[in-house]
């Protein structure tokens, strides 16, 4: 009897274990103010104004209980019935794997996997961007519904690629610092809870539809602009991010580095700040009060600003910049940063108080910020299932919606940058047969790039062709991206010499260029090189050759080779990447992307990766970077990017004179008028008055005169008068994907801003706007405009 009483009361256990299993494994968030015992406190009343709520709980805490708050991973206030909360998720192009609050061990294993932004950009697609960050906003808070996501994600990356070698500049949105800011105000407001409303006259199309009670701006997710600010550089010769002193002039910072964050909070709204690793002029970023103090005062920032992992760290222990791990402590939150990716913050700031370094005010003044932004996100409100956005789950990831976007992503992002005599699009009923050389042709975990997560259903480029042609061969030629052996080229060759065509894939991926890994060479790794033109001699026909990866490559061999017919790049394409490409090169799409970046000659590699000068300076032989100011050779220009059909413009309408009498600020205008040398030169843009008042619309006329319908990119670009140092070779005012019909003509319009677009900085970090006559550049089309005060 007591042994069928021990067995009774084992399976009892068993039962009770497996019902606390249940429990624990809940697929829902874990969320403060629950009844009943925890929702009585102020923080918790959401008929309170968000900001009397977030000093309600500041004053609930202790000061042990506000040091916990100043690290990314919070373990939670069990007496105030506040559970634990990861502030670092990534989602850069989908949700990613990096941050450690996401995660794919759940009811969610996987999430759109859209194409990497420098991809994205390459359609310059306003509406597109807006798009795919309004879907990856779904899918983080689907996964946050289920326990597999935190609500503030760290994206965008909208540094400037000023180097071609950098291992990120695959995560930016390229070289152009007004493409770049569009981007950046684009992506934001689609993921943190706008709609998209339509095209306006001023460029954007976005309204904000989240509002609380008492005014303030809620959110759906929260959105990081990173990494502020002049940071592109991971690892070069002996400099190191984590060390590296970017030496910026004033010029350059104003009118180029900046730009981006400035939008992303002005026009964007972004509601996180993350300052980088490295020093701008010998100052940690995180320490650098001026600039993050700036986007408070100046650029109406409200949020949170973060460090990048273990930042606060390297200001003491890398860059030697204070003396004391308290005194680094003091000076970052002195300055402004928030709190800490990483567990500096937690271990130190203890001491930094007892030792009169840091005052409770300050850490208060940082639980401020991070409180209001939980408060918009509704992480106080109660159970996030009877929210807003608490019936988002599994069926809104993944869902075909959002795999649609990721295809027509993908398509609008390839760039066609070579096809002779019209080669392509091939003619799916006369090719019998495709060989498919290369190592990442058939891998489709390479298609990616970094910061990405695990992709719905993704193909690789060889599955891609199979839709369309069953007679699919393929040989990888290398074994590796690296291909520093040439083992497999007998068989690659013998492979293309059998097939009616040949498609080779070549370039980068995440083994050449990543996070702390920066490119030596501008050259095809390894072999590559070898490998593509042995096979392109041994084709029965010109090859076509397809290029991965962000960073620029030298391929002048490629564009002078009359064996290789076509070169088209798609960079990272994501998950769709496969398909989007068989469908351009058999012509059910017609190629549209363009350039988001310079091509530069290997050549260029022995400028110092340290120089952060943007400005050409021929007393040292120094080229310049970006398109804006670069005075050397290039394998391909930023905006190239070529069709399967032919296009013309017409300047339609566009003005000849803009007046700034009466524009100017109510002192007397000459006063504000400044010389070079005996002739009137420019104004600065802060003693304009009213800078809306002076914009205009050029009005273009776009004639397809091909056989294909296709998407289009209108560029138009300005050149000021050539008076002053440090001018831009030229700049883009504003850009316009268009879709046109065979043989028909397409209208749209640009907003010119002077202020904004025909304008640049000084020597001294001043925008002025030149007078004379601005040149406008569309295509080969010019239209001149003079600036006058009368």
């Amino acid at each position: 009897m007591r042994s069928q009483q021990r067995f009774v009361f084992f399976v009892f256990l068993l039962f009770l274990q497996f019902c606390s299993s249940i429990s624990t494994s809940n697929p829902y968030p874990e969320f403060p103010c629950k009844p009943h015992h925890h929702n009585s406190y102020p923080f918790c009343n959401t008929s309170l104004p968000i900001t009397t709520r977030a000093q309600s709980l500041i004053s609930l805490l202790t000061l042990p209980e506000k040091i916990q708050q100043l690290t990314n991973n919070f373990t939670g206030i069990k007496r105030l019935g506040i559970p634990a909360y990861e502030w670092w998720s990534e989602s850069l192009h989908g949700i990613a794997t990096n941050g450690p609050g996401v995660s794919f061990s759940g009811t969610i294993p996987s999430a759109t996997n859209f194409p990497q932004v420098l991809g994205t950009v390459a359609s310059f697609n306003r509406s597109l961007w807006f798009s795919i960050g309004s879907a990856i906003a779904v899918e983080a808070r689907a996964m946050y519904n289920v326990g597999q996501a935190g609500l503030t994600f760290w994206a965008p990356t909208i540094n400037i690629f000023r180097d071609p070698r950098w291992g990120r500049g695959q995560e930016t949105p390229g070289e152009d610092p007004m493409v770049a800011s569009a981007y950046a105000v684009e992506f934001v407001r689609g993921f943190q809870g706008g709609k998209w409303k339509g095209q306006r006259r001023d460029g954007s199309g976005w309204k904000r539809v989240l509002k609380g009670d008492d005014g303030s701006e809620k959110l759906m997710v929260s959105a990081c602009c990173k990494h502020f600010n002049a940071y592109d550089l991971e690892k070069w010769h002996n400099f190191s991010r984590y060390s590296f002193n970017a030496v910026v002039s004033k010029q350059d910072l104003e009118d180029t580095y900046q730009p981006p964050f400035r939008s992303c909070i002005q026009q964007g709204k972004a509601s996180c700040l993350m300052c980088s690793y490295n020093a701008i002029n010998g100052v940690p970023a995180c320490a650098r009060g001026d600039l993050l103090q700036k986007a408070r005062s100046e650029w109406d920032f409200h949020g949170y600003i973060t460090s990048d992992c273990d930042a606060v760290a390297t200001v003491f222990e890398y860059q030697n910049y204070t003396k004391t791990a308290e005194d680094a402590i003091a000076d970052v939150l002195k300055a402004g940063t928030d709190i800490n990716c990483g567990t500096y913050m937690l271990r130190n700031t203890k001491s930094a108080i007892e030792k009169g370094k840091v005052k409770e005010a300050d850490i208060d003044r940082a639980l401020l910020n991070l409180f209001l932004v939980q408060l918009r996100l509704g992480l106080f409100d109660g159970d996030p299932r009877k929210g807003k956005f608490g019936k988002l789950g599994p069926q809104d990831v993944c869902n075909s919606k959002h795999k649609t976007l990721a295809l027509e992503a993908a398509r609008q992002g390839i760039v066609l940058l070579k096809n002779d005599k019209k080669f392509l699009p091939l003619d799916r009923n006369v090719v019998n047969s495709i060989a498919v050389i290369g190592p990442m042709a058939n891998n489709a975990s390479l298609l990616g790039g970094g910061y990405t997560g695990i992709p719905c259903n993704p193909k690789s480029l060889s599955e891609g062709f199979q839709a369309y042609i069953k007679k699919t061969s393929y040989a990888k030629g290398c074994f590796n991206v690296s291909c520093d052996f040439d083992n497999g080229f007998d068989e690659a060759i013998l492979t293309a010499k059998e097939a009616d065509f040949v498609i080779i894939v070549a370039g980068l991926d995440l083994s050449q260029e990543t996070e702390d890994h920066d490119r030596v060479s501008l050259l095809l790794p390894g072999k590559q090189k070898a490998l593509v033109s042995s096979v392109a001699a041994a084709s029965k026909k010109p090859v076509i050759l397809v290029l991965t990866g962000g960073g620029p490559l030298d391929v002048s061999f490629a564009e002078e080779d009359p064996c290789i017919a076509s070169i088209l790049w798609i960079g990272y394409p994501g998950e769709a990447g496969g398909k989007a490409l068989a469908e351009v090169i058999f012509g059910d799409y017609n190629p549209g992307g363009r350039l988001p970046v310079t091509w530069y000659p290997e050549a260029f590699t022995s400028i110092p990766m340290n120089d952060m000068n943007l400005r050409a300076d021929p007393s040292r032989d120094y080229p310049g970077r970006t398109y804006r100011f670069y005075t050397g050779h290039r394998i391909y220009g930023f905006g190239q990017g070529l069709s399967y059909t032919n296009y013309t413009y017409k300047f339609l309408s566009a003005p000849n004179k803009i007046s700034l009498s009466g524009s100017l600020k109510s002192e007397s205008s000459k006063n504000v008028l400044h010389e070079v040398g005996d002739e009137l030169g420019f104004i600065h843009i802060d003693e304009v008055e009213s800078c809306n008042s002076l914009r205009f619309s050029v009005q273009i006329s776009v004639m397809n005169l091909g056989d294909m319908d296709g998407s289009h990119v209108v560029m138009l670009f300005s050149k000021v008068p050539k008076k002053f140092k440090g001018t831009p070779v030229k700049q883009l005012v504003g850009f316009n994907r268009v879709h046109t019909l065979s043989h028909g003509s397409t209208k749209t319009s640009i907003l010119v801003d002077p202020c904004q677009h025909l304008s640049f900085a000084n020597d001294h970090g001043k925008m002025i706007l030149p007078l004379g006559k601005h040149k406008l550049m569309l295509g080969d089309l010019e239209h001149f405009i003079s600036i006058e005060t009368d």
